[in-house]
């Protein structure tokens, strides 16, 4: 059995704050995190709009990629998205 691709994306929330995560369909999972029933930071930090999506080939790599990305500073998250840090 081969692991479907899956995502990691960073969504922007309604106070500037950044959010990164893990799904095989991020327009659903943005969805669901503007819905309420994402992750409890969002519920809080809405809406949330998706400013970053990059293509991994299983969960594993895709895990492996969040934990880099929210291992980066505010300023580097925001390079990576191609925003000039304030």
């Amino acid at each position: 059995m081969t692991d479907r691709p899956y995502w990691v994306y960073i969504l922007r929330c309604a106070d500037g704050s950044l959010y990164t995560g893990i799904t095989t369909d991020v327009e659903r999972r943005t969805g669901q995190h503007n819905a309420g029933t994402g992750a409890k930071y969002t519920r809080s930090h809405r809406p949330v709009e998706p400013v970053y999506r990059e293509l991994c080939p299983d969960k594993s790599a895709a895990l492996r990629r969040e934990r880099a990305i929210k291992a980066l500073t505010h300023g580097e998250k925001l390079a990576l998205i191609g925003e000039k840090p304030k």
